[in-house]
This record gives C-alpha cells, sequence and structure tokens, in this order.
C-alpha cells in the first residue's frame, strides 16, 4: 500500500510539472513520403535550404532535455507536387497519417496541423475534414502560397468556410515566393529575409480582402514574431481609406482580422520584438515556437532559456511569462478550458486592440 501511495505521489508531482511544461507551436515533421516525392521531382533544394533529417526519439530527447510538454507538428516547406494533382492527394494523405500516429504514439507529447493538396481546393476541402473528423488533428497548417495561389485569394473562401464551420486553428508558414526571382534568392536565402515578406503578405492579402473578419472562427497562427506585420498593419489602417475612396480595397473590419491573428516567436525573438508585437495583439495572443528541427537542438535549448530569463526579468513583460510559454497555447488548441491571463496588470502604456470577443468564444476539441 504504501509503494501505492508513494506511486501515486510521484506520478501527481510528475504530471504537475508536466501540467507546466512548455508548449511549442512551432515544429516540422519531414517524413519519407515527403521526401521521396521532393527527390523525385528535383526539389529537394526548392527552398534554398537543405532540408534537415527528422527522427521522432531525437526530437523527444531534445523535448525533455528542454523542459518541453508538447509540440505541435506541421509539414515543412515545400509543397510536394504542388500542381494539386493525384500524386499531391497521395504524399499529402500518407504526411498526416504519419502525423497522426506519431501523435498516437506518445499521447500528451504531440500534437498535428495536417497538411492540404492545395492549390487543387477541392481535394484540399476534403482532406480537411477527413484530418479534422477521422486523424483528429489539432487543425490545418497553410503555406502563404502554392503554385502562386496566396492565401487571401477569392478561390480559398469556401475551404475557409469548412474551416470556420470547424473552429479550426490555422498555422501559416512562408514557402518560396512565387513568381521567384531566382538571383535575388540566391543572393539572400530565403530564410533570411524573404520568409518574413512572403509570411507578411499572405496576411495582408487575408486582411485586404477581410478574410478573417468573414470567417471569425478560424484562428490564425503566424510565425516568426508576426514577420514584418508590426510595421505593415499602421501603413495598411492609415491608407485604407485612400484605397477604398478609389475602390481599391472594400470593407475591413480591423478589430475582427486582428482578433483572430497568434503569433509564434520562433526565430529571432527578443524583448523588443515582443513590444512591438504587443502594438498590435494582446499577450493572450503570443505562443512560443522552437522551429525545430531547423536549428540544432543546442542553439534552441539556449534560445528558450534565454527567453525565460527575460520573461522572468523584464518587469512589463513578466506577467504574461506563463501565458507565452504554455497556458495561451493549452486554450488556443483545446487543452484547456481556463481562459490565459496575466498575474497582474501590464504597466506598459502601449495601445493595443480589443480581442476579448475572440478570446472568449469557446474552442472546438478534435
Amino acid at each position: 500500500m504504501k509503494r501505492l501511495v508513494a506511486f501515486v505521489a510521484s506520478f501527481l508531482a510528475v504530471s504537475a510539472v508536466m501540467g507546466q511544461g512548455v508548449i511549442d507551436v512551432h515544429s516540422h515533421i519531414i517524413t519519407p513520403e515527403f521526401t521521396s516525392a521532393l527527390k523525385s521531382e528535383g526539389r529537394l533544394m526548392d527552398e534554398g535550404f537543405p532540408l534537415p533529417k527528422y527522427d521522432v526519439e531525437k526530437h523527444l530527447k531534445w523535448m525533455d532535455e528542454a523542459g518541453v510538454q508538447t509540440s505541435v507538428l506541421t509539414l515543412a516547406a515545400p509543397q510536394p507536387f504542388a500542381d494539386g494533382g493525384d500524386h499531391a492527394l497521395t504524399t499529402i494523405r500518407q504526411c498526416n497519417e504519419t502525423a497522426a500516429r506519431i501523435k498516437k504514439a506518445h499521447a500528451g507529447r504531440f500534437l498535428f496541423c495536417a497538411a492540404l493538396p492545395l492549390p487543387n481546393v477541392d481535394a484540399a476541402i476534403r482532406e480537411a475534414v477527413y484530418a479534422l473528423d477521422t486523424l483528429k488533428a489539432d487543425g490545418i497548417k497553410l503555406a502563404t502560397n502554392v503554385n502562386g495561389q496566396y492565401l487571401g485569394a477569392a478561390e480559398l473562401d469556401t475551404l475557409f468556410a469548412v474551416l470556420n464551420e470547424h473552429k479550426a486553428v490555422v498555422i501559416l508558414h512562408p514557402h518560396r515566393p512565387e513568381p521567384v526571382n531566382g538571383a535575388v534568392m540566391q543572393q539572400t536565402p530565403l530564410a533570411m529575409q524573404e520568409y518574413l515578406s512572403e509570411t507578411t503578405r499572405a496576411v495582408a492579402n487575408m486582411i485586404s480582402r477581410n478574410v478573417l473578419a468573414r470567417y471569425p472562427d478560424v484562428k490564425v497562427v503566424v510565425p516568426h514574431c508576426g514577420a514584418y506585420l508590426p510595421l505593415a498593419v499602421p501603413r495598411m489602417k492609415s491608407l485604407t481609406p485612400v484605397m477604398q475612396a478609389n475602390k481599391m480595397v472594400g470593407e475591413i473590419d480591423w478589430e475582427e482580422n486582428l482578433a483572430a491573428l497568434y503569433y509564434d516567436l520562433a526565430g529571432a525573438h527578443s524583448p523588443e520584438a515582443i513590444r512591438m508585437l504587443l502594438t498590435i495583439t494582446t499577450p493572450d495572443h503570443l505562443l512560443y515556437g522552437s522551429d525545430y528541427p531547423y536549428v540544432a537542438p543546442q542553439v534552441l535549448s539556449a534560445s528558450l532559456l534565454r527567453m525565460k530569463s527575460y520573461l522572468n526579468s523584464e518587469p512589463d513583460l513578466a506577467p504574461f511569462k506563463e501565458m507565452i510559454l504554455h497556458k495561451n497555447a493549452e486554450w488556443l488548441l483545446g487543452m484547456s478550458q481556463t481562459k490565459p491571463t496575466a498575474n497582474e496588470a501590464p504597466t506598459s502604456n502601449t495601445s493595443r486592440p480589443n480581442t476579448s470577443r475572440n478570446t472568449s468564444r469557446a474552442r472546438s476539441t478534435w
């Protein structure tokens, strides 16, 4: 009996520690099917950077060492068979089923957002429904563009309508812009700058067509510290009346569009980057992201320790530490029904949009 009591106490202690673990919303799965498809197309270097190897046990090892409780897996760039044909459907289905098996085999350690065989919209809708309803995917991964079909395009409205019905979480990731200037990309690799432009471009497209206001139950995670959006949003707002007067854009509900956006802090995070984001969002919309396995594990561990350090030491950010590291993601992904709040009122006087309507909506579980 004493042994049983000791075991239960130990289990509860471990569970309590795990409950406080970091949630990583930005990690990538690179499956054999995905790699083989790209190799057959001669596109292994499409993004200008070699694909890293992925091994789930090595991923778990890093997570354990770094104190990451759960990682959200999304398929890496580029999109295999970007013509949306039968090969694309088969490969994407295989990748999603592999991710689902990993989630099931390591319960509580992995979630996944399913890939879709765009630019084939009808096939993408079928795959989204299958992934969310049958595979129990935790969301959908969308590329900024696939073969030149950019987020915000009118032909994607039917897909967003389905995602809205499912109250889906969408994780964005930049892909190579189309069309692409090869000389420019060779001079400055995509990951250094163009990925930020590409992300900003895709989100701006969605905002200018009022997509996220028209489908308000879709929640979108923007990668890499929000790219250039803290700079782009004020400019877009200031120019909207002029563009509307010239009938170049329609109605834009800024509050609703911005309320749908969450931001991961993968990449070059810093106190300054977070403060810039807080000019266009609120602390309950900030999420930790690693970008595993594109960055060496020891670098990711040091980066996470640095984040924890400044979230402890910076007085205006300290109230949001637990929100950023795990509470916001738990709420967004349906892992918790407790709405995240700061430990105390923030001291910053930065003007922020009102997102209370967004964060009060019930999350679905899949």
